[in-house]
């Protein structure tokens, strides 16, 4: 699947329309996400299910703002809509993989569990 392009229009219904969700907050001027843009994009092709979102964070600003985005590139994996993973800087090829099946394979009962313990602590 190819990447989307990431709004404020659309941006909630496609994070929260259920499922394994990435997405890359970048900008054209970044060295590092022109490095990390064909990484995700393979990605993307490999993992039809996931939906691969790309945020513009000089064209979307407030969609960055809404997430504290400081640093790019940022990748922010979401599923059941619930952020796993957010963290700064570029990933190879790899360590995106690792992530994304470690995300696939989670137990999302398990997650909700463990968020509403901590939530109560």
């Amino acid at each position: 699947m190819a990447t989307v392009e990431l709004t404020a229009e659309n941006f909630n219904s496609t994070v929260t329309g259920g499922g394994l969700v990435l997405v890359d907050f970048w900008a054209e001027w970044c060295g590092p996400c022109r490095m990390f843009g064909p990484v995700f994009s393979k990605a993307s092709e490999q993992h039809p299910d996931a939906t691969f979102g790309k945020v513009d964070t000089e064209a979307q600003p407030e969609v960055a703002a809404t997430f504290n985005i400081s640093s790019i590139p940022t990748l922010m994996i979401i599923r059941d809509n619930i952020v796993l993973y957010s963290q700064a800087g570029a990933l190879p090829e790899a360590a995106l993989e690792e992530l994304i099946t470690k995300a696939e394979a989670l137990d999302m009962d398990e997650v909700r569990a463990s968020m509403e313990t901590s939530a109560q602590a």
